[in-house]
């Protein structure tokens, strides 16, 4: 059973940044790809990036192309997501998501980043 625990939210200033982290527990055999995704307050869960488990394919939604990275260390099972000039429309709970290249069927339990002067 693949488990997801993510860490690195909090509180920044507009034009900020964050790196968040997602660990992942030793059951990666079934892991195709990586990704990240947010829901803000009242708001849908919507895809933020999502990176292969080999690192070879990246992919961004357009909102945070330019200023967020996804990478990923197979060494340390973790997943990263570095924001970088960051808005008070990144508000929201970003959750790591891990799949097998059908369906992200394994989610941690998100991390709280609020962008706020």
């Amino acid at each position: 059973q693949v488990q997801l625990v993510e860490s690195g939210g909090g509180l920044v200033q507009p034009g900020g940044s964050l790196r968040l982290s997602c660990a992942i527990s030793d059951s990666t055999f079934s892991i195709n790809t990586m990704g990240w995704f947010r829901q803000a307050p009242g708001k849908e869960r919507r895809f933020v990036a999502d990176i292969t488990w080999n690192g070879r394919y990246i992919n961004y939604a357009s909102s945070v192309n330019g200023r967020f990275t996804i990478s990923i260390d197979n060494a340390k099972n973790t997943v990263y997501l570095q924001m970088n000039s960051l808005k008070p429309e990144d508000t929201a709970v970003y959750y790591c998501a891990a799949s097998d290249g059908q369906s992200y069927d394994h989610w941690g339990r998100g991390a709280q980043v609020t962008v706020s002067s």
